[in-house]
């Protein structure tokens, strides 16, 4: 048996203890909402009624009957989000799958889908974080019904796939598989990408030929093939055994991915109390599932808004996880691949060289994973060290490769890109805050400079524009949190500040926002907590105020006199503006509510059993 590394075993035993109470109420609360016939046979006549009454005549008579599982399809289809589109044609798939073993499916409920994408850089990304909890809610909302017997989710992007999860856990009771759509085949590289947005960024092309080349990068139906957070969700799922092994980045339309998907329908069946392989999700997410989601995160190189994701889902499992179990991980967890922005290679490059199916054995046999874990395949996650392929029209599983297929893309653990992964947590006195440093040259990773302060994107951009941006410098955009406006991804500064960089100067950024899963190679320091809408520090910060940061020790300090930066006071801007227009009005209860991002900056779930973070918590 394959000795656990000590890191592992000390943060794991931690959150177990940490969470003993929560964890406790938690699964107290599952074990009262399960019974052992199936949900509907609690319902009257009546309520049972509604709930088949458009069903196909077969399908009433087995409801009817209680004899067959009733399987809820929760989906984020949509056809403008690329990642989502493919969805649409699951649900007849997932019904017919399901008769072929003696179930039903329904489709139980849609959940909003935004596309960051879309969004970065307009009104609308005030909204994405706070659509996580939306999607929570709408999830539960869609399982209210009480007909079902387990759920499939069908969902890829950003905060959907924590909000689909998010959702689902607060009906622990039932098996949960997720159904991904799969990535879209490779376009435009995406260094090519990268380098037409700052020739646009400095005026050198025009519109037109940006347009075309982020047509040609972003072409069909499946997830954007950039290591965003997508694409992270993709892969923690499979870490954390919600998926079917290796079905995370198979491309969308094509027969696997359709069998992948049936295969889904008929698991779930058989995880129900009468398909005779009872396993809730409550028992799949536990601590060890929650560490297993973190350390494939790390070793991946994966998106830091999942520092806030992993954080909120496992909170829904009564399970309380920080960002200084992130950090100790990230030291003792190798960074195994390289994936753009870490890299150059995309998803379907890392699927070709192994996948996540040849990360999962390296780390089990290194000790970095716990294998004793329940997963939707039965017990252990060696399930995992597999991949699909078709043989007669249906998926069997083989071993994955015994080595990886591009040394450049994948590595093993005796042989990574980096001893550590590229994420650290970082705290001074300007707050407490995470850092990706996988795409950062070492030349950039310790950045010590004079602040200049902006109150938006657009205004760091407007001073790049008028040419005043001629030196060293870290940016400081302060009042960018979840209360103050929701949070929205900067990644409309990815561009700018790398252009800046590349002319010679010394360039950083730090901010109590978000940076996205597209963080790259300009040290940034992100989600400062508390945020300054809450008293947090980085919105004392004055134009010349000298700024360290430092990824390698873990420091982000304004080097101003001690007794000085005592007595100054935080300058709150008039927000009023980004709290109205396009949706925002409707949003004031989650800016007035949300946690810090260390605690989830979470909106829901704040009383009871799983209570908001202390204000100890909170100042941590």
């Amino acid at each position: 048996m394959t000795q656990l590394n000590e890191t592992l075993v000390r943060v794991t035993e931690g959150v177990t203890e940490r969470s003993r109470d929560t964890r406790r109420a938690y699964l107290d609360a599952v074990s009262r909402a399960a019974d052992d016939q199936p949900q509907r046979g609690a319902l009257s006549c009546t309520n049972l009624a509604h709930g088949f009454a458009a069903s196909p005549d077969s399908d009433k008579d087995a409801l009817k009957q209680m004899h067959w599982p009733n399987v809820a399809i929760v989906s984020a289809y949509n056809d403008m989000l690329s990642a989502h589109q493919p969805l649409g044609a699951f649900p007849g798939i997932i019904k017919q799958a399901a008769r072929e073993v003696g179930a039903t499916a329904q489709f139980a409920g849609g959940v909003p889908a935004m596309c960051d994408g879309v969004t970065q850089g307009q009104p609308g990304m005030q909204l994405s974080l706070f659509s996580r909890d939306v999607i929570a809610m709408s999830t539960a909302v869609a399982l209210s019904h009480n007909m079902f017997d387990a759920t499939l989710c069908l969902g890829v992007c950003d905060k959907i796939v924590p909000g689909l999860l998010i959702g689902a856990l607060s009906f622990g009771h039932l098996p949960t598989i997720f159904v991904p759509g799969g990535p879209m085949p490779s376009g435009l590289p995406n260094q090519e990408k990268a380098r037409i947005r700052q020739e646009f960024a400095q005026g050198k092309i025009g519109r037109d030929a940006l347009l075309e080349a982020e047509s040609q990068s972003y072409h069909s139906p499946g997830t954007c093939t950039f290591y965003g957070t997508a694409n992270s969700n993709q892969l923690v799922l499979e870490f954390m055994g919600l998926h079917l092994p290796g079905s995370a980045f198979v491309n969308p339309d094509t027969p696997l991915r359709f069998a992948l998907t049936a295969e889904a329908a008929r698991r779930a069946a058989g995880l129900t109390r009468l398909g005779g392989d009872y396993t809730p999700i409550s028992r799949v997410v536990d601590e060890k599932a929650v560490i297993n989601g973190i350390v494939g995160l790390l070793a991946s190189g994966g998106s830091t808004n999942h520092t806030m994701h992993l954080v909120a889902t496992a909170r829904a499992a009564g399970i309380i996880v920080d960002w200084d179990d992130f950090d100790a991980l990230s030291r003792a967890v190798p960074l195994m691949a390289r994936v753009y922005p870490n890299g150059e290679a995309d998803v379907n490059h890392l699927h070709a060289a192994g996948g996540t199916g040849l990360m999962i054995r390296e780390l089990l046999d290194a000790g970095l994973l716990h294998e004793d874990v329940s997963t939707v395949m039965g017990p252990g996650l060696r399930h995992y060290t597999r991949e699909p392929f078709l043989d007669g029209g249906r998926v069997v599983w083989r071993e994955t490769p015994a080595t990886s297929g591009d040394l450049s893309v994948l590595r093993p653990v005796a042989n990574p890109f980096d001893g550590q992964s590229g994420l650290r947590l970082v705290s001074g006195n300007l707050g407490r805050g995470v850092i990706k440093t996988s795409a950062v040259k070492d030349a950039h990773r310790v950045v010590e400079a004079p602040a200049r302060v902006f109150p938006s994107q657009d205004a760091l951009l407007a001073a790049f524009k008028a040419d005043e941006l001629n030196g060293d410098m870290v940016a400081v955009l302060p009042f960018q949190g979840p209360r103050a406006c929701g949070m929205p991804e900067l990644h409309k500064l990815t561009p700018t500040l790398g252009v800046l960089q590349d002319r010679g100067h010394q360039v950083a950024l730090v901010t109590d926002g978000r940076m996205s899963g597209a963080s790259g190679k300009v040290p940034a320091a992100i989600h400062m907590s508390p945020e300054c809408l809450g008293g947090g520090p980085l919105g004392k910060v004055r134009d010349g105020d000298m700024i360290r940061l430092d990824s390698r020790s873990g420091v982000v300090d304004a080097l101003v006199d001690a007794d000085e930066w005592a007595r100054r006071e935080a300058t709150t801007p008039d927000l009023a503006p980004e709290h109205t227009g396009l949706g925002r009005d409707l949003f004031d209860t989650f800016r007035a509510t949300t946690s810090n991002a260390e605690s989830g900056a979470m909106s829901i779930m704040l009383a009871g059993a799983l209570r908001a973070p202390t204000a100890e918590e909170e100042v941590r």
